[in-house]
């Protein structure tokens, strides 16, 4: 009987790091799922992972975890179908190397992704990009810092794990100013800055003073930013900025919401989706989709075009504010 230890091991060293040079993100992405997989199999199957056989954790198994991420984890369809990617990947490796448990390991691919509903994504208005920006205290050294960070965020729409890898050598700031990123894939990309988001950075490179190969926006103690620590910083700002801005209250603000808003503000400005997809470093076109989705303000020019015959242009609005309210129940 072949435990589960003797393929996983050499799936994470061979497999991923070896023969498929996994980005460290991906590691860790299944890292995660098989601590998950092995700690509900020690509660399910009372036995220890290093123990584990590759008979116990069939198919029926597998679908029972996955709904133990649904229910009990309240993970999202889309977390579920990444756990069960990472899953599947290891499996498709248990085919090569134990050929007697195909039909185990066939089964388990036969597994599907789940369909998720797709949400119109979340962007910031003017007004709550400029409360924002004007949140952070740049009286003290991490405020100046978070501001840094929030025009840079706002104006690029890095992804959180690109800011965070993001050193001095990389924020060009002479003639054609850019910033170099690796994203998603290990593709890297250019993407310009403007005047203002430029004399930003200046000011807080001048300051930080760190070498080439030093990260851009280090922590307090000097080391690189966690994606929870940015998270955190815009949380606190948000809530500081909603003072000014009532709006900013109902939305949870992230660094991919502020990545969204830099693709709707794109949008908006006239731009096609190919270039907004160059900007973002998305794989496909069709990715930017969803921002044509979210964008009301282009819904709303098209409204504005199609008036019915015989009516004045532009949406009802009530003259009474007790009908405007009753209208709205």
């Amino acid at each position: 009987m072949t435990r589960v230890a003797a393929l996983l091991e050499p799936f994470f060293t061979e497999r991923l790091h070896h023969q498929r040079n996994a980005s460290p993100n991906t590691v860790v992405a299944y890292r995660d799922t098989f601590r998950l997989l092995l700690t509900f199999a020690q509660e399910r199957l009372r036995t220890p992972p290093s123990a584990l056989l590759l008979t116990q954790i069939d198919a029926d198994f597998i679908a029972a975890f996955l709904r133990h991420l649904e229910k009990q984890r309240q993970n999202s369809v889309r977390t579920r179908n990444a756990r069960l990617a990472a899953i599947h990947s290891f499996f498709r490796y248990v085919i090569l190397q134990e050929p007697g448990y195909s039909a185990t390991c066939q089964r388990v691919l036969a597994i599907p992704t789940k369909r998720s509903q797709r949400k119109l994504v979340t962007s910031l208005t003017r007004a709550e990009q400029e409360a924002l920006l004007r949140a952070p205290g740049r009286t003290t050294w991490l405020g100046r810092r978070d501001y840094a960070i929030i025009t840079l965020l706002l104006q690029t729409g890095l992804r959180v794990s690109e800011l965070c890898d993001v050193r001095c050598e990389d924020v060009v700031l002479a003639r054609g100013a850019h910033v170099r990123c690796r994203g998603k894939g290990r593709k890297e990309r250019c993407t310009p800055l403007t005047r203002e988001t430029t004399a930003v950075l200046r000011a807080w490179l001048a300051e930080r003073a760190g070498s080439p190969t030093d990260v851009a926006f280090p922590s307090r103690r000097g080391d690189t930013l966690s994606r929870d620590a940015i998270e955190r910083l815009l949380s606190k700002h948000a809530k500081t900025g909603s003072t000014s801005c009532p709006s900013l209250q109902s939305k949870r603000v992230t660094p991919h919401v502020l990545r969204h808003t830099t693709a709707v503000s794109l949008l908006q400005a006239g731009c096609d989706r190919s270039v907004i997809a160059l900007w973002l470093g998305h794989e496909s076109i069709e990715t930017t989709q969803m921002y044509l989705d979210a964008d009301l303000e282009m819904k709303e020019r098209a409204l504005a075009k199609t008036t019915p015959l015989r009516a004045s242009p532009g949406r009802y609005r009530p003259d009474d504010a007790l009908l405007a309210f009753l209208n709205g129940l």
